[in-house]
């Protein structure tokens, strides 16, 4: 099915989709790689996303958000660009990472957050790595449920994912030993599903392990986001 004249891009992203060179930007920024491929294309990008999110959160805000209830019917393209962080270490279990933001009083909080932040790194490095923060198999499971659910109200709604990107983050201790297993996994679903991969770690790994992306070492810097935005436009565009 041709794309319209001006598609809408429904968006599935983590914050590799809305941070900068020097943090997160507004959802709208031209600059940012959703926004490159859809300005490419001549229409527009509708971001979902959230710092953190794997592929389970993504799935969570389809079930969950009327706003993307109410896009899907006019999206024109599913973009899946969820998974990357799901091959992060996560010494802790999720439950435990996020549930620290509901600590009280505040000093507590802000103790407890400071403690794990000094922590982090070393346990990454001792642990290895593991666990991550979504295992493989479930990275696959919920993106498999995303793309089900929505083709059973849009069979013909044409889908891209990606390939996690990498990193060069101290907050992790350069650890990234997750990678392997996921893109393995992630490569497997999409050749069977029928969905291409955006190959984040070709559009950006140079530009990211040279330090040229956010001083994170995690996030991009406009040079990249216009790669990978344009990458994007023209796997769309070919389908």
């Amino acid at each position: 099915m041709p794309l319209p004249a001006h598609p809408t891009i429904l968006h599935f992203g983590d914050s590799l989709s809305f941070h900068g060179p020097t943090g997160a930007m507004p959802a709208d920024d031209p600059r940012l790689w959703p926004n490159v491929a859809a300005a490419a294309l001549g229409g527009t990008a509708e971001l979902v996303a959230g710092v953190g999110w794997t592929a389970r959160d993504a799935y969570w805000a389809l079930a969950g958000d009327p706003r993307v209830w109410a896009l899907l019917p006019r999206a024109d393209v599913l973009v899946l660009a969820v998974g990357s962080m799901d091959t992060l270490p996560s010494p802790l279990p999720t439950y435990l990472r996020t549930g620290m933001r509901y600590l009280r009083p505040a000093r507590l909080r802000r103790a407890v957050r400071a403690g794990y932040q000094h922590a982090q790194p070393v346990l990454a490095r001792v642990t290895r790595g593991r666990p991550v923060a979504l295992p493989p198999r479930l990275t696959v499971l919920y993106l498999d449920r995303i793309l089900r659910s929505i083709r059973l109200l849009r069979p013909d709604l044409p889908a891209v994912g990606v390939l996690p990107s990498v990193h060069r983050a101290s907050t992790y201790a350069n650890v990234h030993t997750g990678r392997p297993a996921a893109t393995e996994a992630i490569r497997a679903w999409g050749a069977r599903a029928g969905v291409p991969l955006l190959d984040l770690p070709d559009l950006v790994g140079a530009h990211l392990l040279d330090g040229r992306g956010n001083p994170d070492g995690m996030h991009w810097g406009w040079e990249a986001h216009e790669s990978v935005g344009k990458a994007l436009a023209e796997t769309i565009g070919s389908r």
